[in-house]
């Protein structure tokens, strides 16, 4: 397999095993390739090839043994197929093409809920409000805070054009590991409104998130409201076969994404 050019070549990688890995090609506490033999086989760097590991390791696809390399995991999480993704990649998915308006942009001392997420204390953070919008029309309002390590690494980039996990990852290193979702409601305060083109008070929904990287260090938290006349998440859970009780053990959740509304004007309604 030759990596291509236009993606994160940890990405690839890290693809290319998963999918050995669903078709068989490696058994349950087989051996991986070493990381030499992988760097040698895709011409990368061994930093590249740990990034690709830690990627189906914290999807529980693989574990490690110290000194001794990377193993097949026999079961994966019930989390295991639900990805982490930005904007762009909730819009490309939908067929949308996502663009964002900068609306703030500025230090502040943080509202304390976000201080204690950030564990930032009474340290100023960088507030950075941004309109996303799908196909040109407004589909949510990110209102994000970030450590002012983190957001000088944003100076000089295009936020309206660049989204924070791309700029992090293939600028500076820093891939977005984990996140730590809570989704509720909210009703909409008069910037959040005038911005989406909705009534002040209206009802949206509200993602909070929590974004990590390597060594749980905090990347930035962030509130994105969303209009819920244009956007819905939907769900799909599966019971195993092996495990017949569902009361006792539940259905895993499989698959957990966003569905964006069409626009009636492009159908001609």
């Amino acid at each position: 397999m030759e990596l291509e050019s236009g993606r994160p070549r940890h990405e690839q990688i890290s693809d290319w095993l998963r999918e050995k890995i669903e078709e068989g090609g490696y058994e349950v506490d087989e051996k991986l390739p070493s990381e030499k033999q992988l760097g040698a086989r895709f011409d990368v760097s061994r930093v590249t090839v740990r990034r690709a590991l830690q990627t189906l390791e914290n999807e529980d696809y693989i574990y490690r043994r110290q000194g001794l390399g990377s193993f097949v995991k026999e079961r994966r999480a019930a989390q295991g197929l639900v990805r982490l993704t930005d904007f762009a990649q909730d819009m490309a998915q939908a067929g949308l093409t996502a663009s964002s308006e900068v609306r703030h942009r500025a230090p502040e001392t943080p509202p304390s809920l976000v201080a204690v997420q950030l564990q930032t204390d009474d340290q100023k953070v960088m507030r950075l409000d941004r309109l996303r919008l799908g196909d040109g029309r407004p589909v949510a309002y990110d209102r994000t805070w970030l450590p002012m390590f983190y957001a000088q690494l944003l100076e000089g980039h295009d936020l309206e054009r660049e989204t924070i996990y791309h700029i992090l990852e293939t600028e500076y290193d820093i891939p977005v590991l984990r996140g730590q979702y809570r989704i509720t409601a909210a009703n909409a305060d008069a910037a959040v409104a005038e911005a989406l083109g909705v009534a002040e008070g209206e009802a949206l929904l509200l993602i909070e998130r929590l974004s990590l990287t390597e060594g749980d260090k905090r990347v930035y938290f962030q509130r994105r409201y969303y209009r819920s006349d244009r956007v819905a998440y939907e769900l799909e859970l599966a019971r195993d076969p092996e495990r017949r009780s569902a009361a006792e053990h539940g259905m895993p959740l499989r698959e957990f994404e966003p569905v964006f509304a069409e626009d009636p004007e492009a159908r001609g309604a």
